[in-house]
């Protein structure tokens, strides 16, 4: 069985861990809140509902893991049952500080301990895929989790340093160095890519609906056949006509964590159109983010560290030159674009790298990162926050009960 992190059939679990008050105790292990987001509520789920599993895990017959572990059983044969750090520490089950699995939440969640895969550094020789595969055995020596990898293939090496990935939904990441930094603007702690046993770490938003709300508009309301079309469609009105879009198709993430929020579209006119909506809707992908990155920026100063300077993006919405246009002016700091996009495959070949010596050491990444474009606020910041101001104003009525 596999669950994908967008299904919220198992915010009840989170409920009745929230209601036994075991929400401090796991965001102090594992740096996560509690949200149907993450994997752990949702392996409880598949027992639950498949209660002859339960046996089976007792008795070492079943396994559990992300897509990796999976992926890592499949191409060795089932020789190999492992994760890494980054991967499972977004299951709400892995205490991040010692870098095991943590047996109070196991069992809070009565989960056998035997389900879960070893967990290795990022950057380490987790086996070989069969010979049958490549016609050799192939070393596999990288695994991280999506928006960990992302973090790493933007060389995102130090504390302080961000990035912002635009897929289905949106993820920004600030490395941390090695200090667990709790956040106090709702965002999580989560463990970043690591090339050795020592933990290190990076706070983290997430925006559960993000180029998603494009293919809402494609396949929900047929605006325009292809999502590239989108930018043109947008770029044919010169502002959203005063249209605020809150696409909580599915709740809304960090920093509101709103598990019922449902999406809105407010501020329809008359001279309202197809255009208007396009543009809003793309606009709440920059709102989004802004809310995220602003929180980003307040809890490093609150560790003493300097405010964002600027942020790394990547994946496939950042070439849309309106959307980065309109997020650099929301923040008031540059938005940079590498010449590699793709930088979550770009962030797991350089851990391989690194353990199968292609790559010296992180320096030498570094190196490698190129700018494509760099994008630079063309508002004035009053007229950037009336703009928040608004948005903020739209997630208040989409969360009105």
């Amino acid at each position: 069985n596999a669950i994908v992190w967008q299904d919220h059939r198992t915010e009840p679990v989170c409920a009745e861990l929230r209601g036994k008050g075991l929400e401090p105790e796991i965001l102090q292990k594992t740096g996560l809140r509690i949200d149907a987001y993450f994997s752990g509520t949702k392996l409880k789920w598949i027992l639950d509902q498949a209660p002859a599993t339960r046996a089976l895990a007792r008795n070492g017959d079943l396994a559990f893991g992300t897509i990796d572990s999976w992926l890592i059983w499949q191409l060795t044969r089932g020789e190999v049952h492992a994760t890494d750090v980054s991967n499972a520490s977004r299951t709400m089950l892995f205490n991040v500080h010692s870098n095991q699995w943590d047996e109070d939440l196991l069992h809070a969640l009565d989960i056998e301990p035997g389900l879960m895969p070893r967990v290795l550094p990022s950057s380490a020789e987790y086996g070989a895929c069969h010979a049958d595969f490549l016609g050799q055995a192939i070393p596999i020596c990288g695994v991280a989790g999506d928006q960990q990898s992302a973090l790493f293939g933007q060389a995102c090496f130090s504390e302080g340093m961000a990035k912002n990935t635009y897929g289905t939904g949106c993820f920004t990441l600030m490395h941390t160095g090695h200090k667990f930094q709790a956040s106090q603007n709702g965002l999580i702690t989560t463990s970043a890519a690591q090339i050795t046993p020592q933990p290190e770490f990076a706070i983290e938003g997430s925006v559960f609906v993000g180029g998603a709300v494009v293919q809402w508009l494609r396949d929900g309301l047929h605006a325009f056949e292809h999502s590239s079309d989108v930018e043109q469609l947008a770029r044919s009105v010169p502002d959203s006509g005063g249209v605020m879009l809150v696409p909580a198709f599915t709740g809304l993430g960090a920093p509101y964590w709103q598990p019922n929020a449902r999406g809105t579209i407010t501020g329809l006119t008359r001279g309202s159109t197809v255009a208007h909506i396009a543009r809003a809707a793309l606009e709440s992908i920059a709102f989004q983010s802004t809310a995220l990155l602003q929180a980003m920026s307040r809890d490093a100063v609150a560790a003493g560290a300097a405010p964002l300077a600027e942020v790394r993006v990547d994946g496939g919405a950042c070439v849309n030159n309106m959307l980065m246009q309109f997020q650099a002016d929301l923040l008031g700091i540059p938005v940079v674009r590498p010449t590699i996009i793709e930088t979550t495959a770009l962030g797991a070949a350089y851990l391989a790298g690194l353990t199968c010596g292609v790559y010296r050491n992180q320096q030498e990444l570094a190196d490698l990162w190129k700018v494509e474009r760099r994008f630079t606020p063309q508002l004035d910041a009053a007229h950037a926050q009336a703009l928040m101001n608004r948005w903020e104003h739209a997630v208040r009525q989409a969360c009105a009960e």
